[in-house]
């Protein structure tokens, strides 16, 4: 049985770490409030600029645009893959990294060559390396800075579509749902696909024409995906970090409980044995 003071020096212990993880929880709070705030506020930017490409793709005949059409190369895929920098958010980023190795295996059976762009330290250390190809790992990763990155993504990736550097590309994320729910999520964000169902249709007179704006409007809806992706992913880890250090705290506070249960119940032990001693030593005398 474990003695007073190491019973005292564990419940101390227990404390201090229930006070970093109160602390970590309230951090995780206020990061996620704003990166909910800023995950909501992009939606609307990018469902516009969604309905206004789809409403230039319905009114041309002919579309003809690299991130449209299928690359020569049928052989290469590319992976983006995001993660947190940090732990200590639960199941956040092993979920993703689970799709992941479970989307690479489908392409692998399936004769591609996958390649990966890591954004996030926890992607890079978690997924197996084994017979895959680490195309770049970036680390770091700033709410401040997600505009800049999708932008130079965005350039990046149109930059290997017109060279034939891979048939299409991945992303993987996890989709932030509510603050509950974080689903991974793959996304073909090149060649961009335009879905049947969601084109509309109608007389519409373009000036400049169709073929000039969508090589304007396609790059901006490829960069409102890429931001979209960054900011979800920033609110997901903010908000699973949050409930795990929630429930740290509270499995901490029941440890802290128990213990002292034990010291009390070993003090009180210590004391009767004691006073048996005493009262044993006076009968004696």
């Amino acid at each position: 049985m474990a003695s007073l003071r190491d019973l005292k020096s564990r419940i101390t212990s227990v404390k201090n770490t229930r006070k970093i993880t109160r602390a970590m929880k309230m951090v995780a709070a206020s990061k996620m409030n704003r990166a909910e705030e800023a995950a909501k506020a992009a939606q609307p930017y990018q469902v516009t600029i969604k309905r206004a490409l789809d409403r230039v793709v319905a009114a041309e005949d002919d579309i003809d645009h690299p991130l449209l059409s299928i690359p020569d190369n049928n052989r290469d895929v590319l992976i983006i893959l995001l993660t947190s920098d940090r732990g200590l958010c639960g199941g956040f980023n092993s979920h993703i990294i689970k799709h992941a190795q479970k989307t690479i295996s489908e392409l692998q059976s399936d004769g591609k060559n996958v390649s990966v762009l890591f954004f996030g330290k926890k992607g890079a250390s978690g997924l197996d390396s084994k017979n895959l190809q680490v195309y770049r790992a970036v680390e770091g990763n700033n709410p401040k800075t997600f505009a800049d990155s999708s932008a130079s993504l965005c350039d990046e990736l149109v930059s290997l579509l017109l060279q034939n550097k891979f048939e299409r590309t991945l992303l993987l994320f996890n989709h932030f749902e509510s603050k509950m729910i974080q689903t991974p999520t793959t996304q073909q964000v090149i060649p961009m696909k335009i879905e049947e169902s969601e084109v509309q249709g109608g007389d519409y007179i373009y000036e400049p024409g169709g073929e000039q704006i969508l090589s304007e409007l396609l790059p901006m809806v490829l960069n409102a995906q890429l931001l979209q992706a960054f900011l979800e992913t920033e609110a997901g880890e903010q908000s699973a970090r949050m409930q795990a250090m929630d429930n740290a705290t509270r499995n901490a506070g029941e440890m802290i409980d128990k213990l002292t249960l034990q010291y009390n119940r070993a003090r009180q032990a210590a004391i009767t044995k004691e006073l048996i001693e005493i009262i044993s030593g006076a009968e004696a005398l």
